[in-house]
């Protein structure tokens, strides 16, 4: 009897049940595939040219939709997450349609149930003990309660400052948290952490940055298949980003439903970003209109893009490939948007009855951005990501 059944029967936990054509992991640029495993390097190969570059789940052919690495196991009830028409915010907008994909309504409160549950399975399916992940709030809370349903420890690299209603969390969910003064210390702790055995680390831990665990972040990819299901697919899609594992996840999975005949083109994904970074690594709000070419962006992808925000969750100093290939890929692009302009944005949604942090508000005001340069037409359907409310925001609630 192998050790994973054995803790199931002793804690009666569910097995996760891989997928049968999952068969090892692709560079996302050279498509180098390499097998199964719990740490997380990225592509050897293109790091050889200097290229920093992220792997994502191979599957073998067969249906190309709704493919994720895990079927069964620990399951909180995430996804499905509600997909609301704001009409009065599409007024205010000028287009046609606004919508808004709320992961506020996960177990923990964010869009990070998706990844925690594919990456505590994948933990499970390769007999780790604990998952370790560097995180200023939601993916640390996520990370503690499926890792505390599947009988895993949960180790937490977080800052000083760390806000108090996170630490209570963290504490109550039995997840042991060290904390740090910067990101290069807590991805330092991540790293020295993942190279031991029995390890599996569910976020960066690179510098230049990589991106979170393969197989993790592919549980994103739940979110286009449910907005198509629901009838909804936009034109554009507004991500609150830091490094990238959202956008690219949505990104994958409509790419997806454009493979299988089941869309006629890709939604344009825009990365939201409190500081310029990607931004600035595509030479301008358009990629479309960069000014770089695409190898001089792809070595830009390893610069550092130091900043102050309010925007907690989306905050950092990095880019990574993830990001660059969901707003390449599809036309998009990156849109700054500065704390005051974020917080003008959620008093829009609260006038409405929408509850969100500050990063994801800021979405709404990178669609006013693209509105007024009216690279946003006024037919257009646009998707906001709420990523979380402001339930545990440490800027809420905001000055009057």
């Amino acid at each position: 009897m192998s050790a994973l059944i054995k803790k199931a029967l002793s804690t009666r936990i569910a097995l996760p049940v891989r997928n049968p054509r999952l068969t090892g992991l692709c560079c996302l640029h050279c498509g180098a595939i390499y097998p199964l495993q719990l740490l997380h390097n990225g592509c050897p190969v293109c790091r050889l040219q200097g290229l920093h570059v992220s792997l994502r789940a191979h599957y073998a052919p067969g249906d190309t939709v709704h493919q994720l690495p895990y079927g069964e196991g620990i399951q909180l009830g995430e996804g499905n997450t509600p997909l609301l028409d704001m009409p009065g915010l599409s007024r205010d907008l000028g287009v046609l349609r606004l919508s808004i994909k709320d992961e506020s309504r996960n177990p923990t409160g964010s869009h990070k149930d998706r990844m925690s549950a594919m990456g505590v399975n994948q933990a499970l399916d390769f007999g780790a003990h604990t998952v370790v992940l560097a995180s200023s709030g939601n993916a640390a809370v996520s990370a503690a309660r499926y890792a505390q349903a599947a009988g895993l420890a949960c180790e937490v690299a977080t800052y000083e400052g760390m806000p108090s209603t996170y630490v209570q969390q963290l504490n109550q969910l039995g997840a042991q948290r060290f904390a740090f003064a910067d990101n290069a210390a807590r991805w330092a702790f991540v790293q020295m952490r993942a190279q031991q055995p029995g390890y599996l680390a569910l976020t960066n831990h690179h510098l230049p940055a990589l991106g979170s665990a393969p197989l993790a972040v592919e549980g994103y990819k739940a979110i286009a298949h449910e907005c198509h299901a629901s009838g909804c697919v936009p034109d554009h899609v507004m991500v609150p980003t830091a490094r990238g594992d959202l956008a690219w996840g949505i990104y994958a999975g409509f790419h997806e439903l454009l493979v299988a005949g089941h869309l006629q083109r890709l939604p344009r994904i825009w990365v939201v970003e409190p500081l310029a970074r990607l931004s600035l690594v595509l030479g301008g709000m358009d990629a479309m209109s960069a000014v770089r070419s695409t190898a001089d962006s792809l070595q830009a992808l390893t610069g550092h893009f130091p900043g102050v925000t309010d925007q907690f969750s989306t905050a950092g100093s990095t880019v990574t490939y993830l990001q660059w290939q969901a707003v390449d890929r599809t036309a998009g692009g990156a849109v700054v948007v500065g704390d005051a302009k974020a917080r003008a944005a959620r008093r829009l949604l609260t006038r409405e009855g929408v509850s969100a942090e500050l990063c994801a508000a800021a979405g709404l005001a990178a669609a006013q951005q693209l509105r007024a340069r009216q690279t946003i037409a006024a037919d257009a359907h646009v998707l906001l990501m709420l990523t979380a409310s402001a339930t545990h925001d440490p800027s809420w609630p905001d000055p009057v």
